[in-house]
C-alpha cells in the first residue's frame, strides 16, 4: 500500500478529525475580587487568542455578571487552554478561575 502522506501529516489529519468529531464545550471565566483586570485581559488574549476588544468585553461581563462565556472548543483543546491559563495565574498568585461545561 502506497503512503499518500508522510507520518506527521497523517498524525495531523487524525488529530484534526478527532477534534472535529469531539463534542464542543463552553469555557467560562468566573469573576474574583483579586485578579487584576489587566491580567485577565492578557490571559484571554494569550491563551484563548482573543482580540483586545473581545478580551475587554468578556472581562467586563465577568466582572459585572459574575461569569462570562470565553469560547467554545473541543474538550481536549478547552482543557489545554484552561490548564495553561490556570498555571499562568497560579505563577502570579491569582485565583483566576475558568470552568468547562458541555455545550
Amino acid at each position: 500500500m502506497e503512503m499518500l502522506f508522510g507520518l506527521e501529516t497523517e498524525k495531523q489529519i487524525h488529530t484534526s478529525l478527532e477534534n472535529a468529531l469531539e463534542r464542543l464545550h463552553k469555557v467560562v471565566i468566573h469573576n474574583d475580587e483579586v485578579t487584576p483586570y489587566e491580567f485577565v485581559i492578557i490571559v484571554l488574549r494569550r491563551f484563548f487568542g482573543l482580540t483586545l476588544p473581545d478580551a475587554e468585553h468578556i472581562t467586563y461581563v465577568a466582572h459585572t455578571q459574575g461569569q462570562a462565556l470565553v469560547t467554545i472548543l473541543p474538550l481536549q483543546e478547552a482543557q489545554k487552554r484552561v490548564g495553561q491559563a490556570h498555571f499562568a495565574a497560579s505563577l502570579e498568585g491569582f485565583p483566576l478561575m475558568f470552568t468547562i461545561e458541555p455545550e
